[in-house]
């Protein structure tokens, strides 16, 4: 921008600041870093920012707070803000010009001489007229800084009580799935007659059909300790197999491991040298 005046615009700014009432130090502070956003961008409308780097330099903590005030700042005529809901791509702000609106004040020549005789006169008792700026009253300053800091406590009440809500639903989620899968268990629990007649069907001893219910009751019927058991009768012929290549492992370890006797004769001469 060619015909920006670094400080008309500042003067413009500060003189729109004392005749608005509806901003506070946080307000003033997010503007003047984001003029220095644009300074750096040679006036060039419109700046892209992050909201990091901005509460960083502007000494914003949280981001409901760096929120409401660009809000803000939009909403009374500041500057113009334009979000962006792309993590890839950052918001973009366009900043007015203020030194366009700043109106020279005249000075008549009377009253150029009425100042200066008054300056000539000697000082009184009366106390000087203060400039408006200083003029401020000091109370009105703490009970803006107390609606400041009263917002910044909100802000920070209802970022916790979001966290709690998430945590709390989480809880609630996490309890219903414990229950489904309890409820999914139950139902596909067979009973001792349902798994001895299953066994039997598939000619297998009765102690088979109860060693398969005993272990499977007692690990909650979970598949390797962890999944939920979908078909029992799958799981009891995978236990069948098991057992057969069990008892078929053991039946060759008891041949090749039996104890040879000694084989002697009847008529064996013990007096004969060995």
């Amino acid at each position: 921008m060619s015909n920006m005046n670094y400080i008309k615009h500042l003067t413009g700014f500060f003189d729109k600041v004392i005749n608005d009432h509806t901003l506070n130090p946080t307000n003033i502070s997010l503007y003047i870093t984001l003029f220095q956003f644009w300074n750096c961008n040679r006036f060039r409308n419109p700046i892209s920012i992050s909201r990091d780097e901005v509460m960083r330099i502007s000494k914003i903590s949280s981001k409901a707070t760096y929120h409401k005030c660009l809000k803000n700042l939009h909403a009374l005529g500041y500057l113009r803000y334009e979000p962006s809901y792309n993590p890839y791509k950052g918001s973009v702000v366009f900043m007015f010009n203020f030194s366009e609106n700043l109106k020279p004040k005249k000075k008549s020549y009377n009253k150029q001489v009425k100042d200066k005789q008054q300056t000539s006169n000697p000082p009184t008792n009366e106390q000087a007229e203060v400039s408006y700026i200083n003029n401020t009253n000091s109370t009105n300053n703490i009970n803006k800084l107390k609606e400041e800091e009263q917002s910044q406590n909100s802000d920070l009440e209802n970022l916790e009580e979001v966290s709690k809500q998430k945590k709390l639903r989480q809880k609630n989620k996490n309890n219903e799935c414990h229950l489904e899968q309890g409820r999914e268990i139950s139902n596909k629990i067979p009973k001792v007659d349902e798994v001895i007649k299953y066994f039997q069907e598939q000619n297998f001893p009765e102690i088979e059909a109860n060693k398969f219910y005993n272990y499977f009751s007692s690990n909650g019927w979970l598949v390797g300790g962890k999944t939920p058991m979908k078909n029992w009768k799958a799981a009891a012929k995978n236990w069948m197999l098991n057992s057969l290549k069990y008892n078929k492992n053991n039946n060759n370890s008891k041949t090749l491991i039996q104890p040879k006797n000694l084989n002697t004769a009847i008529d064996k001469d013990y007096s004969e040298p060995l």
